[in-house]
């Protein structure tokens, strides 16, 4: 029941818009994205022309660029930044190689992310900043655990969202289960998320349910 979302040759099913082209590029199996878009708002992420309701989808995705040191929030279970003795923040060290992600149902606060940092991609941003939303749905907008590999190898988020829970799969291990985002709308178009850094996809397939 799995149809692809990109065929590997162009970019037909995706909104396309002049600042984005020459960026968001079709190479052999690889959709790749160097960071540089120009278009504005919401046009500088690559769009379904299609709205999807509930459905599952899969996404390898890979980060390119050479990684650097960067400073990094501790995050811990219940999505709140760890704090010292002091009740300062904490962070720790790691090595970036940037930052994307994939908005679901055309809302950038259903966002599961993409990036290095220690708690692991998959989270879902918008849910887990919230302050006002209540601490069980920050909590389970939280990665369980970190199931990255290392940056510049290959990734996998089979991503499954049935009315407003949200279910991701990264590498095989779930990472968030079934979380509920209150206020996600019930139908919309997916994006890949422009983020300034650059970022490669592929095998993008999709099942609605």
């Amino acid at each position: 029941g799995f149809v692809p979302l990109y065929n590997g040759l162009d970019l037909r099913g995706w909104k396309q818009v002049k600042g984005n082209r020459g960026h968001w590029e079709a190479g052999n199996w690889i959709l790749k994205y160097d960071g540089e878009s120009s278009a504005e708002g919401e046009d500088v992420h690559l769009w379904t022309e299609k709205e999807y309701g509930d459905f599952v989808l899969m996404v390898d995705w890979r980060q390119p660029r050479e990684p650097v040191p960067e400073e990094v929030p501790v995050i811990l279970p219940d999505g709140t930044q760890a704090k010292d003795r002091d009740g300062n923040d904490q962070s720790v060290e790691i090595l970036d190689a940037g930052d994307s992600g994939i908005y679901l149902r055309g809302s950038s606060k259903c966002q599961v992310n993409i990036w290095n940092w220690p708690v692991g991609s998959g989270e879902i941003w918008g849910y887990r900043v919230d302050k006002d939303l209540p601490e069980e749905v920050r909590r389970a907008a939280t990665p369980m655990l970190c199931a990255d590999n290392a940056p510049g190898e290959w990734n996998r988020f089979i991503i499954t969202a049935i009315d407003d829970k949200v279910t991701v799969e990264l590498n095989g291990k779930t990472v968030i289960k079934e979380a509920r985002l209150p206020g996600m709308p019930e139908k919309g178009a997916i994006a890949l998320q422009h983020h300034g850094d650059h970022i490669q996809f592929a095998n993008i397939y999709i099942k609605e349910l």
